[in-house]
C-alpha cells in the first residue's frame, strides 16, 4: 500500500491543531470560571457608613472593621464615611438611597431607640440585617472634681434639683438616654426630673464633661475608661452584670442598689435593596472577619465583648430588641 506523504502530513497537522484548540478552549474556560468566581466572591471596595460623628463607639467599630478587613485582605479596599446626627437616623436615611450593594452601615442599640424617639421615616426594618458584632456595658461618670462620690449622691441631687442637674451622653433615645431614664425610674424619681443633653459623637460629650459644662455623663466603658484611669473622670457605676475588666473597682448599678442591667450592642446592616446572594456575600465577609486573629485582638484591645450573631439569628434578635426598646421608652416617658 502506498501512502501519500502530503495527505499524511496534512492529517497530522489537522490533528495537532485540533488538540491545541481544545487545550486553549479548556484553559480559556478555566480562566473565565476563575475570573467569574473572583468577581462574585471578592469585594473590591467596601463602603462602611458610620452614622455618627468621629470619636464615638460606632466610629471606633467602623474604623476597626476597615483596618482589619484590609489587613487580612478580605476586601480589595474599604473606606469609612461619617454621617452624623439624630441618633444615627441621618445615616439610616442615606443608606435607604444607597445603590452600591457592597455597603455596610454600623448600627446598634442606640439606633433602635433613636428611630422611635425621632419618629424616623426610615426604619431599621427596611434594611438588610447582616450581623451583630459586639456588646459592652455603659458607665456613669462625673468630672474628677465633682462633689458626687457615689450613685446615691447623684440621685439625691437630681431628686432635689430636678433638671438643675445635667447628664450628657449619646443621641436622644439611644442607650445612654435609656439608661439615664431607667436609673431614675428604678430609683423612684420622676423621668420629668431628667435633664439629658445629647451629642452625636463621643468626643463632644467628653469635652463637655472635662469642661465642667455638665454634671454627669454616660457612655460605653471603652470610651471613658482611659479618662477614668488618668484621674480626669470619676466612675460611679457600670451597667453590666459584673464589674468591667478595665474598671474593676467600679461597682455595678445592682451593687449600688439599682436593679438594672443594660448592655449596648453594635452590629452592621446593608441596604434593604440588595438581593439574597449579595446579602449572603456580605454576611460571609463579616463572618470571615469575625474569625480572624486580628479581630479577636481588636475586641480585646477595646474591651468589647464578642456578641456575634449573623443572618437569620441576628434578624430574630433585632425584631425582639426593637419591640423591647419600644416598651422601655414608653415606660420611662420618652414615647
Amino acid at each position: 500500500m502506498t501512502i501519500d506523504r502530503t495527505t499524511a502530513r496534512r492529517s497530522t497537522l489537522t490533528t495537532l491543531a485540533l488538540v491545541s484548540a481544545l487545550a486553549l478552549s479548556a484553559c480559556s474556560s478555566m480562566t473565565q470560571s476563575t475570573t467569574a468566581s473572583d468577581a462574585e466572591g471578592t469585594i473590591e471596595k467596601l463602603n462602611i457608613v458610620v452614622p455618627a460623628d468621629p470619636g464615638g463607639g460606632w466610629d471606633q467599630t467602623g474604623r476597626a472593621m476597615e483596618t482589619d478587613l484590609k489587613e487580612n485582605e478580605l476586601v480589595g479596599n474599604a473606606s469609612v464615611v461619617n454621617v452624623g446626627g439624630a441618633g444615627g437616623t441621618n445615616g439610616l436615611a442615606q443608606l435607604a438611597t444607597e445603590t452600591d450593594p457592597d455597603t455596610l452601615m454600623v448600627m446598634g442599640y442606640v439606633m433602635v431607640g433613636a428611630v422611635e424617639t425621632n419618629n424616623a421615616a426610615n426604619r431599621i426594618e427596611d434594611t438588610t440585617p447582616i450581623a451583630r458584632l459586639t456588646e459592652e456595658p455603659l458607665v456613669i461618670v462625673v468630672p474628677a472634681d465633682s462633689p458626687y462620690q457615689t450613685m446615691q449622691d447623684l440621685l439625691d441631687d437630681i431628686e432635689a434639683k430636678g433638671q438643675g442637674v445635667s447628664i450628657t451622653g449619646g443621641s436622644a433615645g439611644g442607650a445612654d438616654h435609656i439608661l439615664a431614664g431607667s436609673v431614675l425610674k428604678e430609683a423612684g424619681i420622676s423621668p420629668d426630673n431628667l435633664n439629658y443633653i445629647p451629642y452625636s459623637g463621643g468626643g463632644e460629650s467628653l469635652a463637655a464633661l472635662l469642661g465642667n459644662k455638665v454634671n454627669a455623663g454616660i457612655s460605653g466603658v471603652g470610651e471613658y475608661a482611659e479618662q477614668v484611669e488618668a484621674g480626669k473622670l470619676r466612675a460611679l457605676a457600670v451597667s453590666g452584670e459584673e464589674a468591667a475588666p478595665q474598671l474593676p473597682d467600679t461597682p455595678t448599678l445592682t451593687e449600688e442598689g439599682i436593679d438594672l442591667v443594660l448592655t449596648n450592642w453594635r452590629g452592621v446592616v446593608a441596604p434593604g435593596s440588595i438581593d439574597e446572594a449579595q446579602a449572603e456575600k456580605l454576611t460571609q465577609l463579616v463572618t470571615d472577619l469575625h474569625e480572624t486573629d486580628t479581630w479577636k485582638a481588636t475586641l480585646e484591645k477595646n474591651n468589647w465583648s464578642d456578641a456575634f450573631l449573623a443572618g437569620e439569628e441576628f434578624q430574630t434578635f433585632l425584631d425582639e430588641d426593637i419591640a423591647s426598646v419600644k416598651t422601655t421608652l414608653t415606660d420611662i416617658g420618652l414615647l
